[in-house]
């Protein structure tokens, strides 16, 4: 099941999971969301939301800015299902996300290229871009 619930508290305990944990960080990023382009959609099992995914759409492509998954779900292909739920609803051609090697399995094992970018921290980055098939 999908749903575009907006800000609800579930939600927005979902996407803390995926933002640095800093809270005058996270309030900041809250805001954004609530104004312009930004979306937030969550996958919703048995009732429970347990996975969020905030993105910034432009017709066509989206970008993923944060996405999580409830820890009791971890695992389990939810946040999967989530991106492939949310690009078929949007009819998205292209979904990226830029990321570090945390979470380069993860969009690999989505079907995502994953492609290293220069990076202005000590780590690696990577850009994941996916082409859903109609």
């Amino acid at each position: 099941m999908l749903s575009e619930p907006g800000l609800i508290p579930a939600t927005e305990t979902v996407r803390v999971q995926a933002m640095f944990p800093d809270p005058d960080r996270i309030a900041a990023e809250l805001d954004r969301y609530r104004q312009g382009t930004r979306r937030v959609f969550a996958w919703v099992v048995a009732g429970q939301i347990v996975s969020a995914a905030g993105l910034e759409v432009d017709g066509a492509a989206a970008t993923i800015l944060h996405l999580g998954t409830h820890p009791d779900h971890a695992r389990q292909g939810q946040a999967r299902t989530l991106l492939r739920e949310v690009a078929r609803h949007l009819n998205l051609r292209t979904l990226t996300a830029e990321t570090d090697d945390e979470a380069a399995g993860f969009y690999r094992r989505c079907g995502f290229t994953v492609q290293a970018i220069p990076s202005p921290w000590p780590r690696a980055r990577y850009r994941c871009e996916w082409r859903p098939t109609s």
